[in-house]
Order: structure tokens, then sequence, then C-alpha cells
């Protein structure tokens, strides 16, 4: 299980993440679900994950790939507006998990969930939530925070200070106790390995 939090306020973004892909009494594995895409002074991408390990991993490697390749449809470094972006790795992310990579078995879940947040040329930072189905929504001034995986434990704190005015500081103290909560009420989230604030 993971959690994964990123906060939009006036004065920037705050983003947090768990490191955590498996638990049990002998068995714990970590991972960072904070995955900086390439970019340049005038862009910066970050993609928040939760779900299938496999999936996210071919998402990001794709999105890697496509930046390489003069040849390829569409890339990252081609599009100007974050929810193109949005709707660029909700594709790959589609593809991928009808992709017959997986395992043929009736329980096997591929789906996974991602939180891109960043800012593009002059505009305001902002976030999205991208579903396993591919389509996606954007944060609102009347819920200023997105969350993927085991939400429940943190959207509490979330839920009674976060305010589309909340400064910086604020935010991030909130995206750490909430992650804190959720790492005290379910074993399977683990510490964060990497939080990131990005200011307007």
């Amino acid at each position: 299980m993971t959690y994964c939090v990123a906060i939009r306020s006036e004065a920037g973004l705050v983003l947090a993440s768990d490191s955590r892909t498996s638990a049990g009494v002998d068995d714990v594995s970590v991972y960072s679900k904070m995955h900086v895409l390439p970019g340049n002074e005038r862009r910066c991408l970050v993609l928040l994950s939760a779900g299938n390990l496999a999936t996210t991993q071919a998402v990001t490697s794709r999105i890697q790939r496509d930046l390489k390749d003069p040849e390829a449809e569409q890339s990252l470094d081609q599009l100007e507006h974050m929810d193109d972006v949005a709707e660029y790795i909700g594709s790959i992310s589609t593809r991928v998990q009808r992709g017959g990579e997986g395992s043929t078995q009736a329980d096997f879940r591929p789906e996974a969930s991602f939180i891109l947040a960043g800012q593009l040329g002059d505009d305001e930072p902002d976030c999205y939530l991208i579903y396993p189905e591919g389509n996606f929504i954007r944060v609102s001034r009347d819920k200023p925070f997105l969350q993927i995986g085991e939400t429940k434990y943190g959207k509490p704190i979330l839920d009674r200070i976060v305010e589309p005015d909340i400064s910086l500081e604020m935010a991030a103290r909130c995206a750490l106790v909430s992650l804190d909560s959720s790492m005290r009420s379910n074993l399977s989230v683990g510490p964060p390995r990497r939080t990131g604030l990005l200011s307007a």
C-alpha cells in the first residue's frame, strides 16, 4: 500500500509520498513513489504514484523513451498545458494496463493512480489526480489537496486545516502529519524518501 498527498496553496505546492512497496514481518521493501520528470527552467513536473509497481515503472519508462525518440507520436516536451500532460500520462497508463504484459490470474490488478503536480511556463502551479481508467480531475479551491493510496487515515488533518491561502510551511507540516497518521495506522505505509516544495 502507498500514501501520497499533494497540497496546492496560493504560495505553491507541497508534495509528500511514502516509500513502502510491501510489508510483512520478514519482508519490507522500499521504492520511491515520487518521480521528478525531465524538465528545464520553464517546466517542473513531478509524478506521485500508487498501485501496481510494474505499471508505474512502465509508465515512467515510456515517458522517458518518448522524450528520447524523435519519431514519438507525442512526448512530454511537446505539451504546453498541464491538462494535456495529465491526458498524455493517463493514456500511457491505460495502454500499459491493457498491454497483456501482466498475469492472466483473475485477481491480478495492474491499476495505478497518479498525482501530477508542477508548473509549465508562466502558468500557476497545479495538481491533477489521474485515475487508473486514464481520466483525471484538477485540484480545486474547495478541496486544495489530492491523495492517492491509503487515504483515510491522513485525510482528517487536511480537511481541518488546509485552505487555499495556507502558507507553504504550514502545508508542509500538514502533509507530514497526514503521512505520519497513515504510517501509524497502517503497517503497509512507510516513511517518505522524498518531500517536495514548489513556490509560485
